[in-house]
């Protein structure tokens, strides 16, 4: 059993920066990846940037270039800093590790993050 656990959500005005924190309960270098997720509401839940066991990352194209993945495996702890926030970035944002085979999926409760002025 993994646990994640979200921080780092607020309210932030339009072009600022926020940077999200996932704390794992076990190694997250065991993990096959970890990534994070977000859901606006009345839209789906969808990527927005995964980090893969060897360091390789991944982003949704609507954050490429603004947010950043990344990891301490000391801390067991990963984060998502974003950058030249927008309105459109409002949702709720969460945590998610893949682990094991066949790979189970684990979710964080989720932070809340709002853009506006």
């Amino acid at each position: 059993q993994v646990q994640l656990v979200e921080s780092g959500g607020g309210l932030v005005q339009p072009g600022g920066s926020l940077r999200l924190s996932c704390a794992a309960s076990g190694s997250i270098l065991s993990f096959n990846a970890m990534g994070w997720y977000r859901q606006a509401p009345g839209k789906q839940r969808e990527l927005v940037a995964t980090i893969a066991r060897p360091g390789s990352t991944n982003y949704a194209d609507s954050v490429k270039g603004r947010f950043t993945i990344s990891r301490d495996t000391v801390k067991n702890t990963v984060y998502l800093q974003m950058n030249s926030l927008t309105p459109e970035d409002t949702a709720v944002y969460y945590c998610n590790a893949e682990v094991g085979w066949p790979t189970l999926a684990y979710w964080g409760q989720g932070t809340q993050v709002t853009v506006s002025s």
